[in-house]
Protein backbone atom coordinates (compact mmCIF):
# COMPACT_ATOMS: atom_id res chain seq x y z
CA UNK A 1 0.00 0.00 0.00
CA UNK A 2 1.81 3.24 -1.08
CA UNK A 3 1.39 6.52 0.61
CA UNK A 4 -0.89 8.38 -2.19
CA UNK A 5 -3.43 5.95 -2.11
CA UNK A 6 -6.56 7.91 -0.36
CA UNK A 7 -7.93 6.02 2.57
CA UNK A 8 -11.07 8.81 3.21
CA UNK A 9 -13.77 8.43 -0.06
CA UNK A 10 -14.25 11.98 -1.60
CA UNK A 11 -17.55 11.67 -1.27
CA UNK A 12 -20.43 8.87 0.13
CA UNK A 13 -23.90 7.85 1.13
CA UNK A 14 -25.04 6.22 3.94
CA UNK A 15 -24.70 3.26 1.39
CA UNK A 16 -21.48 3.89 -0.79
CA UNK A 17 -18.09 5.05 -0.89
CA UNK A 18 -16.78 6.74 -3.75
CA UNK A 19 -12.84 7.40 -4.79
CA UNK A 20 -11.92 9.70 -7.09
CA UNK A 21 -8.45 8.67 -8.69
CA UNK A 22 -6.85 5.62 -11.20
CA UNK A 23 -8.15 1.54 -9.69
CA UNK A 24 -4.93 0.49 -9.89
CA UNK A 25 -3.82 2.31 -6.54
CA UNK A 26 -7.33 2.42 -5.09
CA UNK A 27 -8.00 -1.14 -5.68
CA UNK A 28 -5.06 -2.33 -3.55
CA UNK A 29 -6.46 -0.20 -0.41
CA UNK A 30 -9.26 -2.54 -0.30
CA UNK A 31 -9.54 -5.86 2.10
CA UNK A 32 -9.47 -8.98 0.34
CA UNK A 33 -13.00 -11.19 -0.10
CA UNK A 34 -14.50 -8.04 1.47
CA UNK A 35 -17.58 -7.73 -1.95
CA UNK A 36 -20.44 -9.79 -2.96
CA UNK A 37 -20.53 -8.15 -6.46
CA UNK A 38 -17.88 -7.08 -9.10
CA UNK A 39 -19.40 -4.71 -12.17
CA UNK A 40 -16.82 -3.59 -14.09
CA UNK A 41 -17.30 -1.58 -17.66
CA UNK A 42 -13.93 -0.28 -18.61
CA UNK A 43 -12.54 2.02 -21.53
CA UNK A 44 -12.91 0.35 -24.67
CA UNK A 45 -9.63 1.31 -26.29
CA UNK A 46 -11.46 3.21 -29.12
CA UNK A 47 -9.62 6.52 -29.00
CA UNK A 48 -12.21 8.35 -27.48
CA UNK A 49 -11.77 11.44 -25.45
CA UNK A 50 -12.70 11.40 -22.09
CA UNK A 51 -12.76 13.94 -19.00
CA UNK A 52 -10.46 12.29 -17.30
CA UNK A 53 -7.91 12.44 -20.09
CA UNK A 54 -6.64 8.83 -19.95
CA UNK A 55 -5.62 7.63 -22.57
CA UNK A 56 -7.97 5.41 -24.70
CA UNK A 57 -5.41 4.46 -28.10
CA UNK A 58 -3.14 2.45 -26.89
CA UNK A 59 -1.60 -0.90 -28.17
CA UNK A 60 -3.93 -3.84 -28.23
CA UNK A 61 -1.35 -5.61 -26.02
CA UNK A 62 -0.96 -2.56 -23.73
CA UNK A 63 -4.62 -2.55 -22.91
CA UNK A 64 -4.85 -6.27 -22.06
CA UNK A 65 -2.07 -5.88 -19.58
CA UNK A 66 -3.48 -3.37 -17.90
CA UNK A 67 -7.21 -4.81 -18.17
CA UNK A 68 -5.47 -8.19 -16.13
CA UNK A 69 -3.95 -6.27 -13.67
CA UNK A 70 -7.46 -4.54 -12.65
CA UNK A 71 -9.31 -7.85 -13.06
CA UNK A 72 -6.30 -9.74 -10.69
CA UNK A 73 -7.38 -6.71 -7.75
CA UNK A 74 -11.27 -7.11 -8.54
CA UNK A 75 -10.91 -11.15 -8.14
CA UNK A 76 -8.99 -10.48 -4.79
CA UNK A 77 -11.46 -8.30 -3.53
CA UNK A 78 -14.38 -10.40 -4.66
CA UNK A 79 -15.65 -13.32 -1.66
CA UNK A 80 -15.62 -16.62 -2.31
CA UNK A 81 -19.36 -17.40 -4.44
CA UNK A 82 -19.32 -13.94 -5.25
CA UNK A 83 -20.56 -13.02 -8.79
CA UNK A 84 -17.73 -11.23 -11.15
CA UNK A 85 -19.21 -9.19 -13.95
CA UNK A 86 -17.23 -7.67 -17.27
CA UNK A 87 -19.14 -5.59 -20.03
CA UNK A 88 -17.01 -4.46 -23.01
CA UNK A 89 -16.40 -5.21 -26.73
CA UNK A 90 -16.72 -9.01 -27.70
CA UNK A 91 -12.83 -8.34 -29.14
CA UNK A 92 -11.99 -7.58 -25.81
CA UNK A 93 -13.99 -10.13 -23.91
CA UNK A 94 -12.84 -13.28 -25.99
CA UNK A 95 -9.15 -12.73 -24.67
CA UNK A 96 -9.89 -11.53 -21.10
CA UNK A 97 -11.91 -14.19 -21.01
CA UNK A 98 -8.96 -16.93 -21.22
CA UNK A 99 -7.68 -15.13 -18.63
CA UNK A 100 -10.46 -14.93 -15.99
CA UNK A 101 -10.59 -18.66 -16.47
CA UNK A 102 -7.53 -19.01 -14.96
CA UNK A 103 -9.15 -17.64 -11.81
CA UNK A 104 -13.02 -17.77 -11.77
CA UNK A 105 -15.96 -20.05 -13.03
CA UNK A 106 -17.22 -19.24 -15.91
CA UNK A 107 -21.02 -18.79 -16.13
CA UNK A 108 -22.45 -17.10 -18.94
CA UNK A 109 -21.52 -15.31 -21.63
CA UNK A 110 -23.96 -12.73 -22.12
CA UNK A 111 -24.80 -10.45 -25.36
CA UNK A 112 -26.21 -7.56 -25.11
CA UNK A 113 -28.14 -6.47 -28.58
CA UNK A 114 -27.25 -2.83 -29.09
CA UNK A 115 -27.59 -1.78 -32.56
CA UNK A 116 -27.07 1.62 -33.86
CA UNK A 117 -27.72 1.87 -37.53
CA UNK A 118 -24.55 2.91 -38.32
CA UNK A 119 -22.90 1.44 -42.14
CA UNK A 120 -19.84 -0.64 -41.46
CA UNK A 121 -17.90 -1.73 -45.07
CA UNK A 122 -16.24 -5.04 -45.02
CA UNK A 123 -17.74 -6.96 -42.17
CA UNK A 124 -20.87 -8.54 -40.57
CA UNK A 125 -22.87 -5.53 -38.21
CA UNK A 126 -21.77 -5.44 -34.81
CA UNK A 127 -24.63 -5.44 -33.13
CA UNK A 128 -24.43 -6.63 -29.48
CA UNK A 129 -22.16 -6.01 -26.27
CA UNK A 130 -20.66 -8.84 -24.50
CA UNK A 131 -21.19 -9.69 -20.80
CA UNK A 132 -18.97 -11.80 -19.07
CA UNK A 133 -20.81 -13.71 -16.06
CA UNK A 134 -18.03 -15.66 -13.60
CA UNK A 135 -18.17 -16.34 -10.08
CA UNK A 136 -15.37 -17.34 -7.00
CA UNK A 137 -15.86 -20.78 -6.62
CA UNK A 138 -17.89 -23.43 -8.03
CA UNK A 139 -21.43 -21.79 -7.31
CA UNK A 140 -23.06 -18.08 -7.12
CA UNK A 141 -23.82 -17.43 -3.57
CA UNK A 142 -27.13 -15.84 -5.18
CA UNK A 143 -28.63 -16.56 -8.12
CA UNK A 144 -32.37 -15.47 -8.64
CA UNK A 145 -32.40 -14.03 -12.47
CA UNK A 146 -35.78 -11.82 -12.92
CA UNK A 147 -38.35 -13.56 -15.33
CA UNK A 148 -39.26 -12.04 -18.38
CA UNK A 149 -43.03 -11.27 -20.51
CA UNK A 150 -44.04 -13.48 -23.00
CA UNK A 151 -44.06 -11.35 -26.39
CA UNK A 152 -47.22 -10.03 -27.77
CA UNK A 153 -47.84 -7.98 -31.01
CA UNK A 154 -48.09 -4.23 -29.54
CA UNK A 155 -50.92 -3.63 -31.82
CA UNK A 156 -53.30 -6.95 -30.79
CA UNK A 157 -51.84 -8.29 -27.35
CA UNK A 158 -51.61 -11.67 -29.37
CA UNK A 159 -48.54 -13.58 -28.34
CA UNK A 160 -46.05 -14.31 -31.00
CA UNK A 161 -44.81 -17.73 -30.59
CA UNK A 162 -47.25 -20.98 -30.41
CA UNK A 163 -44.83 -22.45 -27.41
CA UNK A 164 -45.62 -25.81 -28.83
CA UNK A 165 -49.30 -25.46 -27.98
CA UNK A 166 -48.14 -25.91 -24.05
CA UNK A 167 -50.05 -21.83 -23.37
CA UNK A 168 -51.95 -23.57 -20.67
CA UNK A 169 -48.65 -24.83 -18.57
CA UNK A 170 -46.85 -21.70 -19.25
CA UNK A 171 -45.53 -20.40 -15.91
CA UNK A 172 -47.46 -17.42 -14.48
CA UNK A 173 -44.26 -15.59 -13.18
CA UNK A 174 -43.08 -15.35 -16.93
CA UNK A 175 -40.35 -16.77 -18.80
CA UNK A 176 -36.77 -17.99 -18.22
CA UNK A 177 -34.21 -15.13 -18.98
CA UNK A 178 -31.87 -16.31 -21.50
CA UNK A 179 -28.35 -15.41 -22.27
CA UNK A 180 -29.60 -12.83 -25.05
CA UNK A 181 -30.47 -9.44 -23.66
CA UNK A 182 -32.80 -7.41 -26.44
CA UNK A 183 -34.15 -5.40 -24.22
CA UNK A 184 -31.29 -3.38 -22.88
CA UNK A 185 -31.93 -0.21 -25.48
CA UNK A 186 -29.19 2.46 -25.41
CA UNK A 187 -29.30 5.69 -23.24
CA UNK A 188 -30.44 8.53 -25.74
CA UNK A 189 -33.03 10.38 -23.73
CA UNK A 190 -31.52 13.91 -22.70
CA UNK A 191 -33.44 13.70 -19.41
CA UNK A 192 -31.77 10.17 -18.61
CA UNK A 193 -28.25 10.41 -20.50
CA UNK A 194 -25.24 12.72 -18.53
CA UNK A 195 -22.59 12.09 -20.93
CA UNK A 196 -21.89 13.05 -24.38
CA UNK A 197 -18.38 12.02 -24.44
CA UNK A 198 -19.27 8.43 -23.96
CA UNK A 199 -21.62 5.51 -23.94
CA UNK A 200 -23.96 5.33 -20.85
CA UNK A 201 -25.40 2.21 -19.39
CA UNK A 202 -29.06 1.66 -18.71
CA UNK A 203 -29.98 1.48 -15.44
CA UNK A 204 -32.25 -1.57 -16.80
CA UNK A 205 -28.90 -3.29 -17.20
CA UNK A 206 -27.76 -2.77 -13.89
CA UNK A 207 -30.90 -3.64 -12.07
CA UNK A 208 -30.90 -7.09 -14.23
CA UNK A 209 -27.72 -7.71 -13.01
CA UNK A 210 -27.53 -6.51 -9.13
CA UNK A 211 -31.16 -8.08 -9.25
CA UNK A 212 -29.68 -11.55 -10.04
CA UNK A 213 -26.33 -11.70 -8.43
CA UNK A 214 -27.40 -10.17 -4.64
CA UNK A 215 -29.85 -9.56 -2.02
CA UNK A 216 -30.32 -6.22 0.09
CA UNK A 217 -27.36 -5.51 2.30
CA UNK A 218 -24.14 -7.02 -0.04
CA UNK A 219 -21.98 -4.86 -1.47
CA UNK A 220 -21.42 -4.41 -4.87
CA UNK A 221 -17.74 -2.87 -6.21
CA UNK A 222 -17.72 -0.98 -9.72
CA UNK A 223 -14.15 0.79 -10.44
CA UNK A 224 -14.89 2.60 -13.47
CA UNK A 225 -17.68 4.83 -12.21
CA UNK A 226 -18.95 7.00 -15.78
CA UNK A 227 -21.61 8.27 -15.19
CA UNK A 228 -22.68 6.24 -11.60
CA UNK A 229 -25.49 4.18 -13.08
CA UNK A 230 -23.88 1.57 -10.95
CA UNK A 231 -24.04 3.68 -7.69
CA UNK A 232 -27.53 4.87 -8.58
CA UNK A 233 -29.10 1.17 -8.71
CA UNK A 234 -27.66 0.03 -5.69
CA UNK A 235 -28.97 2.78 -3.83
CA UNK A 236 -32.48 2.32 -5.46
CA UNK A 237 -32.36 -1.25 -4.59
CA UNK A 238 -30.64 -1.07 -1.00
CA UNK A 239 -27.11 -2.46 -1.67
CA UNK A 240 -23.97 -1.12 -0.30
CA UNK A 241 -21.92 -0.13 -3.10
CA UNK A 242 -17.62 1.30 -3.52
CA UNK A 243 -16.91 3.19 -6.38
CA UNK A 244 -14.01 4.65 -8.06
CA UNK A 245 -13.64 6.84 -10.75
CA UNK A 246 -10.43 8.58 -12.63
CA UNK A 247 -12.59 11.74 -14.32
CA UNK A 248 -14.36 14.39 -12.20
CA UNK A 249 -17.21 13.02 -9.98
CA UNK A 250 -19.43 16.18 -9.88
CA UNK A 251 -22.04 14.18 -12.41
CA UNK A 252 -21.91 11.32 -10.42
CA UNK A 253 -22.83 13.53 -7.12
CA UNK A 254 -25.50 15.48 -8.57
CA UNK A 255 -27.14 11.82 -9.61
CA UNK A 256 -27.08 10.63 -6.15
CA UNK A 257 -28.67 13.39 -4.60
CA UNK A 258 -32.28 12.69 -3.45
CA UNK A 259 -34.57 14.69 -5.88
CA UNK A 260 -32.52 12.99 -9.12
CA UNK A 261 -32.38 9.53 -7.56
CA UNK A 262 -35.51 9.36 -6.92
CA UNK A 263 -36.88 10.52 -10.67
CA UNK A 264 -34.53 7.18 -11.76
CA UNK A 265 -36.34 5.23 -9.09
CA UNK A 266 -39.90 6.31 -10.19
CA UNK A 267 -38.91 5.32 -13.83
CA UNK A 268 -37.07 1.65 -12.63
CA UNK A 269 -40.30 1.11 -10.47
CA UNK A 270 -42.35 1.34 -14.24
CA UNK A 271 -39.79 -0.96 -15.57
CA UNK A 272 -39.63 -3.50 -13.02
CA UNK A 273 -43.69 -3.94 -12.95
CA UNK A 274 -43.14 -5.47 -16.23
CA UNK A 275 -41.30 -7.84 -15.01
CA UNK A 276 -41.81 -11.28 -13.10
CA UNK A 277 -45.50 -12.18 -14.87
CA UNK A 278 -46.16 -13.54 -17.98
CA UNK A 279 -48.34 -10.68 -19.43
CA UNK A 280 -47.53 -6.88 -17.77
CA UNK A 281 -50.87 -5.22 -16.07
CA UNK A 282 -51.86 -3.51 -19.66
CA UNK A 283 -51.18 -6.54 -22.05
CA UNK A 284 -53.44 -8.87 -19.47
CA UNK A 285 -56.41 -6.12 -19.27
CA UNK A 286 -56.62 -5.65 -23.10
CA UNK A 287 -56.07 -9.79 -23.58
CA UNK A 288 -59.34 -9.99 -21.25
CA UNK A 289 -60.95 -7.38 -23.06
CA UNK A 290 -60.31 -9.43 -26.12
CA UNK A 291 -61.63 -12.68 -24.53
CA UNK A 292 -57.70 -14.15 -25.14
CA UNK A 293 -56.57 -16.74 -22.26
CA UNK A 294 -54.32 -15.27 -19.76
CA UNK A 295 -53.08 -17.22 -16.60
CA UNK A 296 -56.07 -16.55 -14.72
CA UNK A 297 -58.85 -17.69 -17.20
CA UNK A 298 -57.04 -21.06 -18.81
CA UNK A 299 -60.27 -22.78 -19.48
CA UNK A 300 -60.69 -25.23 -16.83
CA UNK A 301 -60.19 -29.25 -17.36
CA UNK A 302 -56.79 -27.73 -18.57
CA UNK A 303 -53.95 -28.67 -15.25
CA UNK A 304 -51.45 -25.88 -14.62
CA UNK A 305 -47.99 -26.54 -12.87
CA UNK A 306 -47.07 -24.71 -10.20
CA UNK A 307 -45.19 -22.03 -10.29
CA UNK A 308 -41.73 -23.69 -9.63
CA UNK A 309 -42.04 -25.86 -12.61
CA UNK A 310 -40.20 -24.62 -15.98
CA UNK A 311 -42.00 -24.90 -19.81
CA UNK A 312 -38.65 -27.45 -20.60
CA UNK A 313 -39.23 -29.10 -17.13
CA UNK A 314 -43.16 -29.97 -18.67
CA UNK A 315 -41.92 -31.01 -22.25
CA UNK A 316 -39.20 -33.53 -20.97
CA UNK A 317 -42.08 -34.74 -18.33
CA UNK A 318 -44.33 -35.05 -20.71
CA UNK A 319 -41.90 -36.96 -23.48
CA UNK A 320 -40.66 -38.83 -20.68
CA UNK A 321 -44.11 -40.56 -19.82
CA UNK A 322 -45.08 -40.46 -23.26
CA UNK A 323 -42.26 -42.96 -24.00
CA UNK A 324 -42.95 -45.05 -20.56
CA UNK A 325 -46.30 -45.88 -21.99
CA UNK A 326 -45.77 -47.09 -24.89
CA UNK A 327 -46.14 -50.64 -26.10
CA UNK A 328 -42.28 -52.35 -25.64
CA UNK A 329 -41.18 -54.17 -28.29
CA UNK A 330 -39.66 -57.59 -26.96
CA UNK A 331 -36.23 -58.27 -28.13
CA UNK A 332 -35.95 -60.95 -31.37
CA UNK A 333 -33.49 -63.54 -30.90
CA UNK A 334 -31.08 -64.45 -33.16
CA UNK A 335 -31.37 -67.76 -34.55
CA UNK A 336 -28.41 -70.48 -34.43
CA UNK A 337 -27.23 -71.34 -37.69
Amino acid sequence: MTSSIRHLPDWQTASGRLYRGDCLQILPALDADSVDVVFADPPFNLGKTYASGMDDAVPDAQYLEWSRRWIAECVRILKPSGSFFLYNLPKWNVALGSFLNEHLTFRHLIAIEMTYTLPIAGRLYPSHYSLLYYCKGPRPKTFSPDRVAMPTCPHCSRELKDYGGYKDKMNPAGINLSDVWKDIPPVRHRKFKRRSEANELSIKLLDRVITMASTPGDTVLDPFGGSGTTYAVAELKERRWIGIELGPIDGIVARLQNGNLALEGRYLAEYRSELNALFPPSVTAARTAQGLWTPGNIPKGKRRPSIAVTQSELILNEAAAEYQSAPKRRPQRKRSA
